[in-house]
């Protein structure tokens, strides 16, 4: 279902892709649920969105609604896709989603969205939009205005007054209004008083033709270490059809020195398996060549993954092993700097 939505004499335009989640759900005798046309019934009759310095929208409510907890790479392909057929008609673009996934589907679309010279927002809120105390109108409200009149053309998350970049962010809290955070980067934006950029670039958008790269779901392990940790249950992770594991390890990127583990490890890198080395702290990043602990599994082959959030670094993983690259070209584009998902250095 989409409806387009116009404010007086207003030259921007922006599409809101509605894919699902808290925002647009209603209450009911057995909690919130998503009901066709809803949120666009509910933003129709809030004026604050039809006010002369907001830009003109349009709706598309994605059918059936998605829960955030149900996306599957299939879906950020769909939002995508979505964002490709709509790009010549509009200036932004905000992304409406559930915020038990939203830093995945962020980062997902960061590496999709191959060239973009355009805005892209993604959004939604802890409590539905029509609820009192609503967080959403205000998160929406700000998206669509930073989309229109402060153009960062990356994907962003934009939550609680900040604009992360999508590919940085993480749910950092379950039920605060201030769910997300970004541990290693400074937010884009802040919206306070006064909108004030801090490590976002403004560009005016621009109306090239934008290359979405297609994704496929992809066999990735993810191994949490913890205190005795069995080599043979890393063993049964690793088996076929896996192509990549992200290890989250301690500290700077320690693991222990067991025989046996690292022998799994070193048989993964003879089978083509990649081996990502994210740290299970939340700030700081990886360095492998600190401890020996952590040169150990730098002398198997695992590669550093910097600080990637896991969020980026399983994105990453399905972006490039769907691109169908060479061990040695995956190798190389996994420790660099694609999007700006990484410190490198």
């Amino acid at each position: 279902m989409t409806q387009t939505m116009q404010s007086a004499n207003h030259r921007k335009r922006i599409y809101i892709a509605y894919t699902g989640g808290t925002i647009g759900m209603k209450a009911s005798d057995s909690g919130y649920i998503p009901v066709k046309k809803h949120l666009t019934e509910s933003i129709a009759k809030m004026p604050e969105f039809f006010r002369s310095e907001m830009p003109e929208f349009t709706i598309n409510e994605y059918h059936p609604l998605i829960d955030s907890s149900d996306m599957t790479p299939s879906d950020w392909q769909r939002i995508a896709d979505d964002i490709q057929n709509n790009y010549a008609d509009y200036d932004g673009f905000v992304v409406l989603h559930g915020t038990d996934t939203m830093a995945y589907t962020s980062s997902a679309l960061s590496f999709m969205l191959e060239d973009l010279t355009k805005p892209v927002i993604v959004t939604g809120s802890q409590i539905p939009l029509t609820e009192l105390r609503s967080d959403g109108q205000e998160n929406l409200l700000n998206a669509l205005f930073i989309a229109a009149n402060y153009p960062i053309n990356e994907v962003g998350l934009f939550f609680s007054n900040k604009l992360y970049r999508g590919n940085r962010s993480i749910k950092a809290y379950a039920d605060g209004f201030d769910a997300f955070d970004s541990p290693n980067m400074p937010p884009l934006l802040e919206a306070g008083i006064n909108i004030k950029v801090i490590a976002g670039t403004v560009h005016e958008s621009q109306s090239q033709t934008l290359t979405v790269s297609n994704i496929t779901e992809q066999p990735v392990g993810v191994v949490h270490l913890y205190p005795g940790i069995s080599a043979k249950l890393v063993e049964n992770v690793l088996q076929q059809p896996v192509k990549a594991l992200i290890l989250l390890s301690y500290g700077v990127g320690n693991a222990p020195q067991n025989p046996a583990l690292l022998a799994q490890f070193e048989q993964a890198r003879k089978n083509g398996i990649l081996i990502v080395n994210c740290s299970q702290c939340i700030k700081g990043r990886v360095n492998m060549g600190g401890y020996a602990t952590g040169n150990a599994l730098s002398k198997c082959g695992v590669m550093s993954g910097a600080d990637m959030t896991l969020e980026a670094a399983l994105t990453k993983l399905h972006y490039l092993l769907s691109k169908g690259l060479s061990l040695e070209e995956l190798r190389k584009r996994m420790t660099s700097s694609l999007r700006g998902e990484l410190t490198e250095g």
